[in-house]
């Protein structure tokens, strides 16, 4: 079984999607066999490579989770799409046994033909997120550089804690990811120094600019690296692909 980075914070608008989906893609591009699963009802992810969301999330069907896969191109980046239905956010949330069980099984078949899985989830500590967490190996938090970055974090960081202590050890923090970022602005570089001054090397070394393209890029129900191979967001997503998969 391969990484499974769940990709969360629960604060909207901070790049979550935007990573979840673009990371998912140049991890595709590097030859790694890739699976984006969209727990997030809004679903962002499923739209913005251009594919509608199901009627029902295959997390909670009866039918292998296999057939519900599409493939996003032909470098080996496939996704789970996302579900807007209710019953389905109940579902996945549910705390029923029968529930629990068949969602555990459909992530464990899921992620036994991937090296790397990436989930994306709702803004929220709530229970959807956390069913993900338990299911993951690693956590990957986007921050704005702005001024309320930290804002939420301690909440964040408590119920990561609390999944990393009910799952043996078994999730880690993957990283900490600056999004955003505008080198010119004196507000940018003080959100780098006391997110780095306080979480040391688990933030990562690579940043991710504001970029018109990645902004651009999901109304056109592409990637970055489709829509704008040559953009500052693109090579940001590259660079950060390769410190990833050093850190493995």
């Amino acid at each position: 079984m391969g990484r499974i980075l769940c990709v969360v914070n629960q604060k909207g608008g901070v790049g979550k999607t935007t990573t979840a989906v673009n990371l998912s893609a140049a991890l595709a591009i590097a030859g790694q066999r890739t699976l984006l699963m969209d727990m997030d009802p809004q679903c962002n992810a499923t739209t913005s490579v251009g594919i509608r969301p199901t009627d029902g999330h295959a997390l909670i069907s009866d039918e292998p989770i296999t057939n519900s896969m599409q493939k996003i191109d032909a470098a080996g980046f496939e996704i789970v799409p996302g579900s807007r239905t209710f019953q389905d956010i109940d579902r996945l949330a549910s705390s029923k046994a029968s529930d629990a069980e068949r969602l555990k099984s459909h992530l464990d078949t899921a992620f036994e033909s991937f090296d790397y899985v990436l989930i994306d989830c709702p803004p929220s500590v709530g229970t959807l997120t956390q069913t993900a967490l338990t299911a993951s190996t690693e956590v990957l938090i986007p921050i704005q550089c702005e001024y309320f970055a930290m804002e939420g974090l301690t909440q964040l960081i408590q119920t990561i804690k609390k999944v990393i202590v009910a799952t043996d050890g078994r999730l880690s923090f993957g990283g900490i990811l600056l999004t955003m970022y505008d080198p010119t602005l004196e507000l940018t570089k003080e959100v780098d120094e006391e997110v780095r001054d306080f979480f040391g090397e688990i933030v990562f070394q690579n940043v991710v600019p504001r970029d018109v393209a990645l902004s651009e890029a999901p109304s056109h129900g592409k990637t970055v690296f489709q829509y704008a191979p040559r953009s500052r967001g693109a090579f940001a997503y590259t660079q950060l692909c390769m410190e990833v998969l050093q850190r493995d």
